[in-house]
């Protein structure tokens, strides 16, 4: 067994050469060979290394793993994991079964290319046995790489394809351990994981909602997606090309009751987008927003079974949720546009709005006007939903905010009736009237409920 000590990429690479117990073999395609390479170059590759492939030609791609998906997809990746896997079993079980533990590591990446045009990201897999002759256990990652060069990206793949197999190996005694294992010297700085999926007998005890909620709180990932139907997917298959309708909060409240209010809010968003945009656009893709960042500098931060609770609630009112790791507005709006230049839409109540002015924003250089210029990028806009006058009176009070004023009609205060003192009012007045921020009218079910 290696040592408990932390391990280099070359020493993780080099422990796995030298267990005797461990052979496999390894297909990259779009970033090199460069997780392969790190097992040639270290020294006793022969005892790891079964063979490497690369098969970068879309036609001899399709001839080894079939036709019919994208190059880059948990498609590709699933046939060249089954074909890979089958070919290394065929081939050695016979001889080496009884005393190896067989693995097969693939991938298939979009590494930046030579124009800079492209979205560098890809899928990770590893197929591999915890014992000589067991059941075979899969890890499947979603990534999205950072560095802005393609040779620095094809590096940092090189070091997290040797993190994952050796996690894979050595590092399974907790969902903790594995995942800070694969994340090691080149997650957060250089690759996100925006997706996991684990499956086998090596994680039967392991949830896998869980692991999507760590991969953001311990910071992996800017968002993962929770669906209310089907499995679960990137954030980026999620929101391609869409038109999007975002209700950020941070629904405390669990009740049904409190679930209908939810539901309500995200519907009129939605509806309000289509009658804004009639037929120029998609069909609108609305999400529930939850942060796993603390609600405030003073709070601690949310744990993981608190947010699968909340998150349960509103994916059992039919709606599809997204999980970010900072709290700010704009932040969502900076995941939002990496995958569609089609309108984006934040559906919120009086008192976030408040929150967002209030907010002194002491992290960026330009403050609130920083946060507010990022915040409507590239066709953003706020649909300010309307509240109760006790309600927003309530809620002022135990926010200790102060300095705003309104008008209510039948109890009830849409944006064009709230108010505050200059300078901030003055900014406040101007988004209203350039349309960034958006009054919506009671809907009718309420006023009738009044």
């Amino acid at each position: 067994m290696p040592s408990t000590e932390k391990l280099d990429t070359h020493h993780k690479a080099l422990t796995l050469n030298l267990d005797e117990s461990t052979f496999g073999s390894f297909a990259e395609i779009g970033a090199g060979q460069e997780v392969a390479r790190w097992f040639l170059v270290v020294g006793a590759a022969s005892g790891t290394v079964a063979k490497t492939i690369s098969a970068y030609d879309k036609e001899v791609s399709d001839d080894l793993y079939g036709s019919g998906s994208r190059y880059v997809s948990k498609q590709r990746l699933e046939a060249m994991l089954d074909n890979e896997w089958a070919q290394l079993l065929t081939q050695l079980q016979k001889t080496r079964g009884s005393h190896t533990r067989f693995f097969s590591f693939v991938d298939t990446v979009s590494a930046r290319n030579f124009a800079g045009t492209n979205d560098p990201h890809g899928w990770i897999g590893l197929r591999f046995q915890s014992q000589p002759g067991g059941p075979p256990n899969d890890v499947v990652l979603h990534i999205n790489m950072l560095d802005p060069a393609n040779v620095l990206q094809q590096e940092a793949i090189g070091i997290l394809g040797v993190n994952v197999i050796y996690a894979a190996f050595y590092e399974l005694q907790s969902k903790e351990s594995f995942l800070g294992g694969v994340a090691q010297d080149v997650v957060k700085e250089r690759i996100e994981i925006d997706y996991i999926d684990l499956r086998g007998p090596a994680f039967e005890t392991w949830d896998r909602r869980t692991l999507l909620a760590h991969l953001v709180s311990a910071g992996f990932a800017e968002a993962v997606f929770f669906p209310s139907k089907g499995p679960a997917v990137p954030p980026t298959e999620a929101l391609y090309k869409k038109t999007v309708v975002l209700a950020p909060g941070y629904f405390g409240h669990v009740d049904s009751a409190h679930a209908q209010v939810h539901a309500r809010l995200l519907a009129s968003g939605i509806q309000q987008i289509r009658s804004e945009l009639a037929e120029a656009h998609s069909a609108p893709a609305g999400f529930f927003c939850l942060t796993a960042a603390p609600s405030g500098p003073d709070k601690p931060p949310p744990d993981i079974p608190g947010l699968l609770r909340r998150i349960d609630a509103l994916l059992a009112t039919g709606g599809d949720v997204l999980l970010f790791r900072q709290r700010e507005l704009y932040h969502m709006t900076a995941l939002i546009n990496r995958y569609t230049q089609s309108p984006v839409r934040f559906v919120v109540g009086l008192s976030l709005i408040i929150r967002t002015f209030e907010d002194p924003y002491g992290n960026l250089r330009g403050s609130r006007l920083e946060a507010l210029a990022r915040l409507f990028a590239q066709n953003v806009r706020i649909y300010a939903y309307p509240m109760t006058d006790a309600d927003l009176r309530e809620w002022l009070s135990a926010a200790s905010a102060s300095g705003w004023e309104w008008n209510e009609t039948n109890g009830w205060v849409s944006a064009d009736q709230l108010r505050c003192a200059p300078p901030l009012g003055n900014l406040f007045a101007y988004l209203l009237a350039s349309n960034f921020l958006v009054p919506m009218q009671v809907p009718a079910a309420l006023k009738a409920d009044a």
